[in-house]
């Protein structure tokens, strides 16, 4: 069952699910509100604690409204690109080859056959993207998997709009924004966690806060640097 509330300039999409608490949030990119409620909550009660929350709803989509965007990628001769955190110039190369991506300490080489425009551009690097990821996680599952005492039983990459990862309680298994590798690696290790211990708490419960603060202390400086970098 979903539903609206709609509050002056602030419309919030309600859902009601098989959870303990109500769980407010405000998604980026575009501060999009929703709030889940347990079970059997009357909308008069949900819509009452939303209209408690305004204030905090407002400053975070104030906050999101004033974070840096990334432009457009073109993929073109020195435009900046971000892997890992750190910040690139590309050289584009044209030429007969099977399209690939290189990147040493100064640059991206991306080479592409003559006539691709941006969107094959793009699908090329989305594809490089997912090999750097796909060369990182498995390592930081294999890591976190007896730290935590779970088992993952896979895990995708995938573009998001809306969040930087998620986790499938039932199938055991998580999904990641390709986004995550324009991140430091520490922030991407931070995600894989936040997901993995949902295999523990699905929700964002006291219990699941708890399992953070034990295993990733310093996780709402994460949270906070990951949310605070362009979008």
């Amino acid at each position: 069952m979903s539903s609206v509330i709609e509050l002056g300039d602030i419309t919030i999409s309600m859902a009601f699910k098989a959870i303990k608490n109500v769980h407010l949030t405000v998604l980026p990119p575009d501060g999009k509100v929703t709030l889940v409620a347990p079970l059997g909550t009357r909308p008069e009660v949900a819509r009452a604690y939303a209209i408690t929350k305004l204030q905090w709803i407002r400053q975070q989509q104030a906050m999101l409204n004033a974070q840096a965007r990334e432009a457009p990628r073109q993929f073109v001769e020195r435009e900046s690109h971000h892997v890992w955190g750190r910040r690139y110039l590309m050289t584009v190369v044209e030429a007969e080859v099977k399209p690939h991506v290189k990147l040493d300490h100064k640059r991206i080489t991306l080479s592409v056959r003559p006539g691709h425009d941006a969107a094959k551009r793009l699908e090329v690097m989305h594809e490089w993207h997912k090999s750097l990821l796909h060369a990182l996680v498995p390592k930081l599952i294999s890591k976190w998997e007896p730290v935590l005492g779970v088992k993952v039983s896979g895990y995708f990459l995938q573009r998001m709009k809306t969040k930087w990862g998620s986790c499938n309680h039932h199938a055991r298994n998580i999904r990641l924004n390709t986004e995550l590798v324009k991140k430091p690696k520490d922030l991407v290790e931070y995600v894989v966690v936040h997901e993995m211990a949902h295999l523990l708490e699905p929700t964002h419960s006291e219990r699941f806060v708890a399992l953070l603060d034990q295993h990733w202390p310093h996780w709402r400086e994460c949270r906070a640097e990951l949310n605070a970098l362009p979008l």
